[in-house]
């Protein structure tokens, strides 16, 4: 028996996003395995101080959220989906306050992968922005369903951002902010694309939503260098 127009869209939109569940957090666990989940098999330092310890808690429940709420779809279960995303709000909310400041302290320390800290300082301040606008968009649409989980998938790679420069990979290391925004927009590209040739169009959500992340990321390293960013940064980090 033929399936259903609107079955086969929902099979189609399950396979994008179970693979999204399942490659989300093997990308963080693969960058953050030897600085904070595993830190005691590679023995590196301690971490600095209890903000860094919160940092990690409410980033890794964003991520455990997000693999909960695509099985929670998946199994149709929308009424605890939609419970879970009051959650999923304050959560957001609490992403965004403790990533602003942990970015603020780290770069106050000097730490940084490369760059001078107050340059790469906006490297994680705009993962925050974009992060806020994505969710915040993502949130106004929430019940526009195909609006709502396009950007909401959206929002979680753009926070792999720094997972993808932690993977211990050469041409990572060398290669700085143009490697790891280029695996991010690589990891857009796979997304829009495989949802553009299973459904046949490019959804709006997934264009503007692409098209806004990845335009920050060269504003982002244009602005690092100015003299209007470091005054900001400087007073940000007194």
């Amino acid at each position: 028996m033929a399936m259903e127009p609107s079955m086969q869209r929902g099979v189609k939109d399950r396979r994008l996003y179970i693979w999204a569940a399942v490659v989300v957090p093997i990308i963080v666990l693969a960058g953050f395995a030897r600085t904070y989940y595993l830190k005691g098999l590679f023995g590196t330092p301690a971490l600095p101080g209890l903000l860094v310890h919160l940092h990690g808690l409410v980033m890794t429940s964003w991520v455990v959220l997000f693999v909960a709420q695509v099985w929670l779809v998946a199994a149709r279960r929308t009424r605890v989906h939609q419970r879970l995303g009051v959650f999923g709000a304050v959560l957001a909310a609490l992403i965004i306050l403790v990533g602003v400041t942990t970015a603020i302290v780290a770069a106050a320390r000097g730490a940084s992968p490369g760059p001078p800290a107050l340059q790469f300082l906006v490297v994680p301040m705009g993962d925050m922005l974009v992060f806020a606008i994505l969710v915040g968009t993502a949130l106004y649409y929430r019940r526009r369903m195909q609006m709502h989980k396009r950007l909401m998938l959206l929002a979680a790679v753009n926070l792999l951002t720094p997972a993808i420069a932690r993977i211990p990979l050469h041409f990572i290391e060398a290669g700085g902010p143009l490697a790891f925004f280029g695996l991010i927009d690589l990891c857009l590209l796979a997304c829009v694309a495989f949802d553009t040739v299973k459904h046949r169009r490019l959804h709006p959500a997934f264009l503007w939503g692409t098209l806004f992340i990845v335009a920050s990321q060269p504003l982002r390293l244009m602005l690092a260098g100015t003299d209007a960013w470091l005054r900001f940064a400087t007073w940000l980090v007194r």
